[in-house]
């Protein structure tokens, strides 16, 4: 049996390529974890929605429950999770990252 919570989130991830769920927003993180991986997207130029998770204790619970993960932030790129600030830095900083949005046909923008 599957909460509220855990629907909202499973279609929110189906519905958006590339969805980050943080503490606070990509105009305003609350942390510096959530900032980096902010960053890091948005250097990449990849088109993103966040969710906040300090607006909404459920949802703060609910996505660790949802993803087995006791952190935030948490990436998501096509309905599958990819991890937190840590795995999401090593990976750009390896080149795993851009590759998997090239994989998955979300758009990057041109790097300099």
């Amino acid at each position: 049996m599957t909460n509220p919570t855990s629907q909202h989130i499973q279609q929110d991830i189906e519905a958006n390529p590339v969805v980050l769920f943080m503490k606070g927003d990509a105009d305003f993180p609350q942390c510096g974890f959530s900032a980096r991986v902010v960053q890091i997207l948005q250097h990449l130029g990849v088109p993103f929605v966040s969710r906040n998770v300090l607006a909404d204790a459920a949802l703060r619970q609910g996505i660790k429950d949802f993803s087995n993960w006791p952190t935030i932030p948490q990436l998501y790129v096509k309905g599958e999770f990819i991890g937190g600030c840590d795995i999401v830095t090593e990976m750009y900083q390896t080149g795993e990252l851009q590759k998997l949005f090239q994989e998955k046909n979300i758009p990057l923008a041109a790097q300099a």
